[in-house]
């Protein structure tokens, strides 16, 4: 028999489930790090990532023993999604109150012509300044929304790369972008920022 750590994810999760939970402990040694240093990355915040953390790992311990994995030789991409929806989950609990979901409206705001800036020289000086002023209620936005836009406006990508890059549908992809120009909208608001120049 293969000592547990020069065994595949595949056997150890075999074994764990089998009732050795040594070899759980060997699939935490093997991926805690990745898997911690991409939650702290993406909350920044060193005890919520210890608490997200420990979250991952109770849920990938209840779908395994759930049979929701297969063993298809991607455990560390399963895990990972299962850390990635976590962060997800935590950036749409502590969302300013005032921002919408992607879910939440009907309203097309990318068929609003009011929103369309008309570009002139007298106007250049107001506009280098709501750029920088953009830019800052970018950081805002939630993390999905404020991917989207940088990827469209700052990478230049179409709807279909964005799409591909982020591993959604078009039609999540440009939901994500309505929803993030309506929430510009109300940031600069909020933060008396003059979006039309």
């Amino acid at each position: 028999m293969n000592k547990l750590p020069e065994q595949t994810d595949e056997q150890l999760v075999s074994s764990y489930l089998k009732g050795n939970d040594m070899a759980f402990d060997t699939l935490l040694k093997r991926y805690e790090r990745k898997v911690f240093t991409y939650i702290l990355y993406s909350v920044k915040n060193e005890e919520v990532a210890q608490d997200l953390f420990q979250d991952c790992f109770m849920r990938i311990i209840t779908k395994l023993h759930s049979g929701l994995y297969t063993e298809n030789g991607k455990f560390a991409s399963w895990i990972m999604r299962i850390a990635h929806n976590l962060v997800i989950d935590y950036h749409r609990q502590n969302q300013c109150a005032n921002l919408v979901s992607n879910d939440d409206s009907d309203y097309d705001l990318l068929n609003d012509s009011s929103i369309a800036m008309e570009y002139s020289r007298e106007k250049e000086m107001v506009d280098i300044q709501t750029l920088n002023d953009v830019k800052s209620l970018i950081k805002k936005l939630p993390a999905n929304q404020r991917e989207v836009v940088l990827m469209r406006f700052y990478e230049e990508l179409s709807f279909k790369e964005i799409a591909e890059t982020t591993g959604v549908s078009i039609n999540t992809a440009l939901g994500r972008m309505r929803y993030a120009l309506i929430n510009l909208r109300r940031l600069a608001e909020k933060y008396d920022v003059c979006l039309a120049g």
